[in-house]
């Protein structure tokens, strides 16, 4: 849709230039724009505010993902200054902040995928659960508890007022902190089922999640791998799991989330833990 909404005012080549996709968060756009576009991004961002009829902002996201909150720099291209939004899902509501919590609509799949594997009664661990994404609709589906861990405080008071905003069958505890530390003052041995939603740092956090199942239970391990061919990804992101996996386990699948460049994906390995 955006090379089509920029073929009035940028040349054949610029517009082979644009990324394809952008990523729509209820009333809010965000833009990647290659460099040699940047003198144009004010105009690119007005046009299309004109053509997204449900859009009032328009953000050039100017640096990656980075840093322990896991945020973004944005730069308002058109419309209303403002990075709150509400954005919807799977029967949920979510309040969300763009620019000072990570948040990403491209999990909506995988968020649906993790809460039809949960089992009424299970107790889950979020890792690094943001304003409460996987969690909501966990507990939306499903009666389950779910601790929602997160060290940003504006993810973390986010997540709080989105469980008030839904009518959920299980229950959600927003927890703001360090996994690690949250984990081994609160939580060792108490979860069912654990998320590690922070792929690029998973093997960093490998032991304190396993740590944080009980004797038996269910891993969610997100990760980034890279592999030249695409249907070899499975073996290799299963291979990497078991190769640093410490205790047993038992592999009930793998797949590809989502690509994230060239020849790089975010992979997730599903497994059961026997301590």
């Amino acid at each position: 849709m955006l090379k089509q909404a920029m073929a009035s005012i940028l040349t054949p080549e610029e517009t082979e230039e644009l990324y394809g996709a952008f990523d729509q968060i209820g009333s809010i756009i965000i833009l990647r724009i290659p460099d040699a576009l940047l003198s144009k991004k004010k105009l690119i961002g007005e046009i299309l505010l004109e053509k997204v009829k449900t859009a009032k902002s328009i953000f050039y996201q100017s640096s990656p993902v980075e840093g322990d909150y896991r945020i973004r720099q944005l730069e308002l291209l058109a419309g209303e200054d403002n990075t709150v939004t509400e954005y919807k899902e799977h029967g949920c509501r979510f309040k969300v902040d763009v620019e000072k919590t990570f948040f990403s609509p491209r999990l909506a799949t995988e968020r649906l995928r993790i809460a039809d594997l949960v089992k009424d009664g299970e107790v889950i661990i979020n890792m690094f659960g943001g304003v409460g994404m996987f969690s909501i609709v966990a507990a939306k589906k499903k009666k389950c508890h779910v601790y929602n861990i997160d060290i940003n405080p504006h993810a973390a008071r986010l997540c709080s007022e989105n469980v008030i905003l839904n009518k959920l069958k299980g229950t959600v505890e927003s927890i703001e902190g360090d996994a690690t530390e949250i984990i081994e003052k609160q939580l060792v041995g108490k979860g069912d089922r654990v998320l590690m939603l922070l792929p690029e740092r998973s093997d960093e956090f490998l032991d304190i999640a396993i740590k944080a199942l009980k004797q038996k239970g269910v891993l969610h391990y997100y990760c980034h791998i890279h592999s030249d061919k695409k249907n070899q990804l499975k073996e290799v992101v299963t291979n990497h799991f078991l190769s640093v996996v410490k205790v047993k386990s038992e592999v009930l699948g793998s797949k590809i989330v989502r690509p994230v460049g060239p020849r790089f994906y975010q992979a997730v390995v599903d497994a059961v833990i026997s301590k």
